[in-house]
């Protein structure tokens, strides 16, 4: 495996674990206070800040899920590597795309 592939996807996990936890206890606070979706949103809404949080955590989710995918396409499909990463590099893009979809409509809906 490429050692700098590694070392970003480790980075990304470093980056990745606490950010979940805060998301965890975000979500466990919600639901013991009783609000609704409606209300988290109206939290949420124009805030910069949980854009900001969010759209790190989709970036660092993007580059993470992308490296992983790479490693399953060169190992269990005969794929050069090179192919394997354009497909995996799309595939991160994607989902870097469709996160900051998902991050705009909390934060601006």
């Amino acid at each position: 495996m490429n050692v700098r592939l590694y070392v970003w996807q480790r980075a990304t996990a470093a980056v990745m674990a606490p950010l979940v936890f805060v998301h965890i206890a975000i979500i466990f606070y919600a639901t013991r206070q009783g609000m609704s979706a409606a209300d988290i949103l109206s939290r949420t809404h124009g805030s910069l800040m949980w854009a900001a949080y969010y759209g790190f955590f989709v970036a660092a989710v993007s580059i993470h899920a992308a490296i992983g995918v790479r490693n399953i396409l060169t190992e269990w499909l005969p794929l050069m590597e090179r192919r394997a990463g354009r497909y995996a590099f799309s595939f991160g893009v994607l989902l870097f795309a469709l996160g900051l979809r998902a991050v705009a409509a909390v934060v601006l809906s």
